[in-house]
């Protein structure tokens, strides 16, 4: 059976930290998949690695200058399907929608919807896929809904939690529904309304082409590691308080907290008062070329995850994987889908959310027993390597998408 023509809709494409849907992209193409991306925003070119700079050009992005020719889209569909335009509207504008950005978000992603159907007629698409399932699911849904072109959407994190006013529709009238983790399936099940056979794990992929293993050398000063978007779901500041607490102790140590995100400044200041000036780098945004030269000079990782106040929190942060990858051994917390990746005590250690304390006392546990700790990150790096292999996993999704286009008469 011939591969489905398929549009992938994203709020931006590619986009340095969502390398993941990047190279899910990259692989499906390679395996015949007529994929084109199409973006509801404009065009990133900050911190894009020559990789991406090379396809950039291969999306079709609305952006602001969209709105100029909004009003002929919502024309076009009300001639031609007054009823349906009708049940859209009246499911859409009277749900309640939770966040200022996702709000926006939300209502941007309508108004795209009626562009994008019109594309997707012209293009000869025949299945939508939305890689998170908030505002480029609801664009999804809702150009399903005028063409009656399938689709279906990726569950993850953020866009999930809290849920969206149309979440239920938009697993009620999916096709598939893929989720990152298992923890999100059990999530999900809430809101499917029975329909829980539509929904399948698929396991994001992560480059398994690590440059060597790193030497952990488990030697003071001793160096640990975290990395990632500085925002509060991250939990760096209870990270912050806990190198406080190893100062206190006596341990010779330094971290180095790689990323940008509107939390740097604040992280930064608490640093300062906490007396860690010293002890604690914020070297910003690492390019994925640069990334291998952190993990070589690493001891230890750490992944401080929370769940925020939002309902926000991660799935299973790319970055674990990428540290075991390189052996690198792994303290995170239990939240979200992480504990399906580090088992405590087997993959590496886990602690309660927001236990400062906790943290500690793990990272003393690992540096008082070099061997047990690269054992640990050793069985990890086999894991990852069984359950998070791209092309195995793209080979999945493919497998996926024709199964259910077939389903749905392609």
């Amino acid at each position: 059976m011939k591969h489905p023509k398929t549009a992938y809709i994203l709020l931006w494409f590619p986009k340095p930290s969502e390398t993941f849907i990047f190279r899910e992209v990259i692989n499906l193409r390679k395996m015949g998949l007529p994929l084109k991306v199409f973006t509801l925003y404009g065009k990133l070119t900050r911190d894009l690695s020559p990789e991406m700079q090379s396809i950039s050009d291969q999306v079709e992005r609305l952006g602001i200058h969209f709105l100029k020719s909004v009003h002929a889209d919502l024309l076009h569909w009300w001639k031609k399907d007054r009823t349906m335009m009708k049940r859209i509207l009246k499911t859409f504008l009277v749900r309640r929608w939770r966040g200022l950005e996702k709000t926006g978000e939300s209502f941007w992603a309508f108004l795209c919807a009626f562009r994008l159907a019109r594309r997707f007629e012209e293009e000869g698409i025949v299945h939508i896929h939305a890689p998170w399932a908030s505002g480029p699911a609801t664009a999804a849904w809702i150009a399903s809904q005028l063409t009656g072109i399938p689709f279906s959407f990726t569950a993850r994190a953020w866009d999930i939690y809290p849920p969206d006013g149309v979440l239920k529709e938009k697993i009620r009238d999916a096709t598939l529904v893929r989720s990152e983790t298992n923890y999100n399936i059990h999530y999900l099940a809430k809101f499917a309304d029975g329909n829980t056979d539509k929904i399948h794990l698929t396991y994001n992929g992560v480059p398994l082409n690590a440059s060597g293993e790193a030497s952990v050398s488990m030697r003071p000063p001793y160096r640990l590691l975290a990395l990632g978007r500085l925002v509060g779901k991250k939990g760096y500041d209870y990270l912050i308080k806990t190198c406080k607490i190893l100062k206190d102790s006596g341990l010779d140590f330094t971290l180095t907290l790689a990323g940008n995100g509107p939390k740097k400044k604040q992280l930064g200041r608490l640093s300062q008062k906490l007396g860690l000036g010293d002890r604690i780098s914020f070297p910003g945004f690492i390019s994925h070329e640069r990334v291998p030269d952190l993990f070589h000079s690493a001891n230890i990782f750490l992944m401080p995850s929370v769940v925020h106040e939002s309902g926000d929190r991660d799935g299973i942060p790319t970055v674990i994987m990428e540290s075991l990858l390189y052996r690198v051994p792994v303290i995170a917390t239990n939240v979200s889908g992480i504990p399906e990746l580090i088992e405590n005590g087997v993959t590496g250690l886990l602690v309660p959310e927001k236990d400062s304390p906790a943290i500690a006392s793990a990272v003393l546990n690992l540096l008082k027993d070099k061997k047990s700790a690269i054992d640990m990150a050793e069985r990890g790096r086999l894991t990852v390597l069984e359950h998070f292999d791209p092309e195995k996993n793209c080979q999945k999704v493919l497998r996926l998408y024709k199964q259910y286009f077939a389903r749905a008469g392609g």
